[in-house]
């Protein structure tokens, strides 16, 4: 018996030796990606520490950005509403979907999320990752599920090579899916307007950007404030109302009625390029917003304090409508919209 027991020993431990001299573990290197924070930018979100950018990660969240067999008739990719050049939005007043089916909202652009604490004009998502499944499974949007997408690319020999790189192995699964596209919206970031050039001594304004700088201080920092030209907050400001009865704004999320039809102040930065404006696109032009601004807006139990002390509008005259044009205008970053020659 000691003997037979013995040999086992003996055996058990050749084996091990042999595969352990037969394995070669597959190197996995993919670095994170050293991520520039702009001066005077906010904190970064919490979500962002534990799904920090990696070189493939990005890699493979730009490529799924742009993957079309997302939607269901293999029509509709998030950058065909996100489109770069509109800093990730697009220029319609509501967005577009398959076949042509018409949204609840206008498209929001995507841009220094890495900063926001809430996601969509409602807030309705606290973590960036957890954002992508909305359009996808959204009838006006894509219209459908996660595991349909995952079945169309699953077999895809480029799809395969791209997560393993990202992730160690070729699983794909839909929290990587997610992770993935939050770590390339992570990256883009825009933060080198004449704006950013002014605040670092690159550049000056002309004079009649700063006079809309003096206006834009006295008139529009209160909400629009830091450098991602907005606090975050939830207001409702009196815009012409979105009748879609799904529609309540912020109260979609809450349930509470002091906050419907309040929406995310919107950043400003490359609000040139993001027209048509308001949460269903009401406004066509920078100048209409304003024009709005100054009649007065309309009258809500829960309008914002700001309007309410103010009898309900933001008096503006014609010159410094212009001025305040003149300086959102400086708030274009061309080298994030990929305008630059």
């Amino acid at each position: 018996m000691k003997n037979i027991v013995s040999i086992l020993a003996v055996i058990v431990l050749v084996t091990s030796c042999s595969n352990d001299d037969n394995y070669e573990s597959t190197p996995f290197n993919n670095p994170e990606l050293n991520i520039s924070i702009p001066e005077g930018f906010p904190l970064l979100n919490n979500s962002f520490y534990t799904n920090k950018p990696t070189t493939f990660g990005v890699e493979l969240g730009e490529k799924l950005f742009s993957e079309k067999r997302f939607s269901t008739n293999n029509t509709i990719s998030c950058s065909s509403c996100h489109i770069q050049a509109h800093a990730f939005g697009d220029n319609n007043a509501q967005a577009i979907g398959i076949e042509g089916r018409v949204g609840l909202r206008n498209t929001p652009p995507i841009q220094n999320l890495a900063f926001l604490n809430f996601y969509n004009w409602d807030g309705s998502k606290l973590q960036l990752e957890n954002q992508p499944l909305v359009p996808i499974i959204t009838h006006e949007e894509m219209d459908s599920s996660i595991l349909e997408v995952i079945s169309k690319i699953e077999n895809d020999a480029e799809y395969q090579d791209l997560f393993e790189k990202a992730f160690g192995d070729a699983d794909i699964t839909s929290e990587r899916i997610y992770k993935s596209i939050a770590q390339f919206e992570y990256t883009l970031i825009s933060a080198n307007s004449k704006y950013d050039r002014v605040k670092r001594n690159e550049d000056s304004y002309t004079q009649i950007e700063a006079e809309g700088a003096l206006i834009f201080e006295q008139k529009c920092a209160s909400c629009h404030s830091s450098e991602l030209f907005t606090d975050q907050s939830f207001r409702n400001i009196g815009f012409p109302l979105n009748t879609d009865t799904d529609e309540a704004g912020r109260a979609r999320v809450t349930g509470a009625i002091e906050d419907y039809m309040s929406f995310r102040v919107p950043t400003l930065r490359n609000i040139e390029h993001t027209a048509p404006y308001g949460s269903f696109g009401q406004f066509a032009t920078l100048r209409a917003v304003l024009d709005y601004f100054d009649n007065g807006v309309i009258e809500a139990d829960n309008l914002d304090p700001i309007l309410k002390a103010n009898n309900n509008r933001i008096p503006l005259t014609e010159v410094e409508k212009t001025s305040l044009i003149a300086f959102m205008k400086t708030l274009s970053d061309n080298e994030f919209l990929g305008l630059e020659n």
